[in-house]
């Protein structure tokens, strides 16, 4: 797996501008400039990324974070602090289910 990093959402829109053929988004909920739920609703308008996996991992652990994170167009929900195994595996369910872990 080849990882790239942007510091905010808005970073992380510019990189996936530069890197369209990204089979996965690991998105911070709580980012300076442009937090997670602009940034998922941001990558959702484009067409391009309209069906891409993007999962948010987050500390906000309170009820009702999970729907708002799930309207804002994120695919997935991994809570702070990250169980790696939980995550790995719900990375790999969304790369299957996207038909991007072929490639």
């Amino acid at each position: 797996m080849e990882v790239l990093y942007a510091e905010n959402g808005r970073k992380g829109i510019e990189m996936l501008s530069a890197y369209p053929d990204v089979d996965l988004v690991l998105m911070d909920i709580m980012m300076p400039e442009m937090d997670g739920y602009a940034a998922t609703a941001a990558i959702r308008s484009m067409p391009h990324f309209v069906h891409l996996p993007i999962i948010a991992v987050t500390a906000k652990a309170m009820h009702g974070d999970r729907e708002k994170t799930l309207s804002a167009g994120a695919s997935d929900y991994v809570t702070k602090p990250v169980d790696a195994e939980e995550l790995i595996s719900c990375m790999q369910r969304w790369v299957e289910l996207s038909g991007n872990g072929a490639k």
